[in-house]
């Protein structure tokens, strides 16, 4: 598939690098150099994909993808040269999609932009997909969307991944493992804490307590679950 991509790389060299190996792959490559002008692109015209470097002049990276996620589900890949497990966690954490750290193998960069436009890619004379039901939960899986209570709930690629496998098989019990490797497979530098963080966000938007879960469960020592019932007399931390 052609696709319009968003290179956010305060490194016009390396930022250079990524478009011409974006246009090999037949895609659209724009580059731009400051966290501002990552903003006005993607509200000029909405990218399929952005690269965004953390570490970004005028506007941070991170604040980049936070304002973002407040105003669309745009699948993002973050770049940064930082490789500790707290980065990444709070990249994941404000709505990234993946991380890649610096430095990386262009050809892993974009083994991973293939996979993100795989994931959004939804094509519209697909089959329509069985609704996804649990509890009070309502989850659709070829429209990419998610319902509680019949209010819509917007979630990032991952999020959404996890939820469409935990709802297509309500009370069934995933490790962290299974979880990881529903959304992106298991890279050596992401740990198993992505998923609790992952779990902390779909929790914030689809319970009435976060604090006390009713429907996103811990099995403690295993992992996670979907309750299949509403959860009204249930709780679970």
């Amino acid at each position: 598939m052609c696709a319009y991509v968003l290179v956010a790389e305060d490194d016009i060299k390396q930022a250079g690098i990524i478009g011409r190996y974006l246009e090999h792959e037949g895609h659209v490559p724009r580059l731009v150099h400051d966290g501002w002008s990552a903003l006005e692109e993607v509200r000029r015209k909405t990218p399929d994909l952005l690269v965004l470097d953390v570490m970004m002049p005028v506007v941070h990276g991170l604040d980049v993808c936070r304002i973002l996620r407040r105003e669309s589900d745009l699948p993002i890949l973050m770049l940064t040269a930082r490789s500790t497990e707290e980065d990444l966690l709070r990249g994941l954490d404000l709505g990234a999609d993946d991380y890649l750290t610096k430095p990386y193998s262009p050809r892993e960069l974009m083994a991973r932009i293939r996979s993100l436009l795989r994931r959004a890619d939804r094509p519209s004379t697909a089959q329509e997909s069985p609704v996804l039901r649990a509890g009070r939960l309502t989850v659709h899986p070829l429209r990419r969307t998610v319902f509680v209570s019949g209010a819509p709930v917007e979630c990032t690629t991952a999020e959404f991944e996890i939820l469409a496998a935990m709802a297509a098989e309500p009370e069934r019990v995933f490790t962290r493992a299974q979880l990881l490797g529903v959304t992106r497979g298991s890279h050596h530098y992401i740990t198993e804490r992505t998923i609790d963080v992952h779990v902390m966000n779909l929790r914030k938007k689809i319970e009435p307590d976060p604090r006390r879960p009713v429907h996103l469960l811990t099995v403690y020592g295993v992992g996670y679950k979907l309750a299949h019932g509403s959860g009204e007399d249930r709780h679970g931390r």
